[in-house]
């Protein structure tokens, strides 16, 4: 079914990369609840029961966002494909137990990122895409891979 988008283009975005395989309390619990909500069949749970969410169908309805008990899903900007793929706020130590790619708060992106679009807060990188350059040197130099290239260009695609 195609659907006519809005410009800007804006989709619904999942903040956890699965990595923890349900380990970590901030992650994605597989409930289902986002799939259920979304009516264009744009949410599917992936093999580690991770949302995933196929831009080519979501029309950003925000469904899922009003939906998720977790609050890990929000709406981004289709343009810019550099996005935090975590939500662990636990501190580097109790975060890396958790999980094998999640952030640890360390600021190295923060650092890199000539546009001042990352901030570390609550031990999470989390970017602003107003100010987001999408250069993708935070994906590159992020340690744990928590930071990730949406279109697999910087960084493998999950």
């Amino acid at each position: 079914m195609a659907v006519k988008k809005r410009f800007p283009y804006r989709a619904a975005f999942v903040a956890c990369n699965g990595g923890c395989r349900a380990d970590c309390p901030y992650g994605c619990i597989a409930c289902g609840a986002c799939v259920d909500a979304c009516k264009f069949g744009a949410v599917s749970l992936n093999e580690h029961g991770v949302a995933e969410v196929d831009e080519d169908k979501c029309i950003a309805c925000g469904a899922c966002v009003r939906k998720c008990p977790q609050g890990i899903i929000s709406l981004h900007d289709c343009a810019n494909s550099i996005a935090v793929k975590c939500a662990n706020k636990a501190a580097g130590k109790e975060a890396r137990s958790q999980c094998e790619v999640s952030c640890i708060g360390c600021g190295i992106c923060e650092k890199i990122c000539t546009a001042g679009a990352i901030k570390v807060t609550e031990n999470l990188s989390v970017i602003d895409e107003r100010y987001c350059l999408s250069c993708g040197q935070c994906a590159v130099k992020c340690p744990r891979h928590a930071i990730y290239d949406l279109r697999g260009v910087l960084t493998e695609k999950r």
